[in-house]
């Protein structure tokens, strides 16, 4: 096969540039999928289109209830190749997401959604979660479809490269794909282009995300002891969480997760409380992400939590009514493949051939599409450039060298697992 830098480098940057220029938060997916869609058809593609379908996500634990869903205008697109005789082949899903999470307003050195290279580096809303994965996915595809169109390769069976919506959601688009097959044909396999720091991925950590509610007594500022704050209660809730984070770090373990300190994260990532500063506050809600470990079910994390809360309430120094504790918003589930699988050992290899050291599988922090389709049957391994460190941060950033490298990685792991 040709080199990717060579025959779609200036081109896959241009691409990148623009992609990052679309502002796709969630429920804005819409414009960046409408260029996705022509691209791949520019490129050859056989072009699918679905939106989520609140009625197969109805009964879904990742979310919440149907009617809660943002779903409208809100699609994901996809582009398939077939070579040779598909039904005689396999088919390999590689999967990316389009959707970014706000930017937010500080820390940024320019504005999030105008691109910018610092040499080798891209610097943008997206670079590394996920635009340049999925960038890497499409012309990665483009490449193989090259090379058997050309006789350099005879492979029978499909590539498909996904864009999807809503993954910052828990998974819309994903999801539906999973439970309501949008292709005419079975999908064998699946990659899923989260940034690994050009690692196999087998395991990926789920998430439980809830709310906490503490009610005190509101009193005016002025006879602030006629009331009962909040604060010293969350305080001890805090402090709880924290200890069970801790207690859990050291109680579940899993050997693919042994390289980290904190293997199950508890982040209490939002507090509201009051009404008024001239009040003493009476009210407190906070929302947590709870780290759930690969073979956990998050009803037994969400019974430690239950049952973290219940014992500081009952604590003599708790003053106010015991804490309430709710689910809310997407929850990702855990996902394990088994290193054994084909497309592993195909994306192994393909790491091996391009030149890549530390082919061993190893276990990740955060959530991913991955896990839909592992629940619907379909084996997925995990692969891409960058590191989650600079996702969701201010100034993410890509080092393009590594997308380049992944897109090479992608093409030869089709090649191998289609062969």
């Amino acid at each position: 096969m040709s080199d990717l830098a060579s025959a779609y480098g200036d081109r896959m940057r241009a691409v990148m540039e623009d992609l990052i220029a679309f502002e796709s938060t969630a429920g804005n997916e819409a414009p960046a999928q409408e260029y996705v869609e022509a691209l791949l058809t520019d490129l050859g593609f056989e072009t699918y289109r679905w939106t989520a379908d609140a009625d197969a996500l109805a009964d879904h634990p990742s979310f919440e209830p149907a009617a809660d869903l943002a779903l409208e205008d809100r699609p994901s697109v996809a582009g398939v190749f077939e070579f040779g005789d598909p039904d005689a082949g396999r088919t390999l899903v590689l999967n990316g997401h389009v959707d970014v999470v706000p930017a937010g307003d500080t820390g940024w050195t320019g504005n999030p959604f105008e691109p910018r290279w610092q040499g080798d580096r891209l610097l943008g809303r997206g670079a590394v979660d996920m635009k340049s994965q999925l960038v890497a996915c499409v012309f990665a595809a483009r490449q193989l479809a090259d090379a058997v169109e050309t006789g350099d390769r005879e492979l029978d069976g499909r590539l498909v490269v996904e864009s999807v919506a809503g993954e910052e959601d828990g998974g819309l688009g994903a999801a539906s794909a999973a439970l309501s097959n949008p292709y005419p044909f079975e999908r064998d396999a699946a990659v899923v282009a989260e940034p690994t720091d050009l690692q196999v991925v087998t395991e990926t950590e789920g998430c439980l995300m809830a709310r906490v509610g503490i009610e005190g007594t509101q009193a005016h500022a002025a006879r602030r002891w006629e009331g009962e704050s909040v604060l010293p209660a969350f305080e001890r809730v805090r402090a709880a969480f924290e200890a069970l984070e801790r207690e859990r770090a050291e109680s579940v373990s899993h050997p693919l997760y042994d390289r980290f300190d904190v293997p199950w994260p508890i982040v209490i990532g939002r507090v509201s409380a009051g009404t008024w500063a001239s009040n003493v506050p009476g009210t407190l809600t906070a929302e947590l992400r709870v780290g759930v470990a690969p073979g956990e079910s998050l009803d037994a994390v969400e019974r430690a939590c239950r049952e973290t809360l219940e014992a500081v309430a009952a604590d003599p120094a708790w003053t106010v009514d015991p804490p309430t504790f709710e689910r809310f918003g997407a929850q990702f589930a855990s996902a394990e493949t088994d290193p054994g699988e084909p497309v592993v050992r195909a994306l192994q290899e393909a790491m091996t051939a391009s030149g890549l050291s530390g082919t061993a599988p190893v276990g990740e922090t955060y959530g991913s599409d991955a896990r839909h389709y592992i629940e619907a049957g379909i084996p997925t391994a995990v692969f891409g450039p960058g590191r989650i460190e600079g996702a969701h941060f201010p100034d993410e950033s890509v080092h393009w060298p590594d997308v380049l490298a992944a897109g090479e990685v992608f093409a030869e792991t089709a090649r191998r697992y289609l062969k």
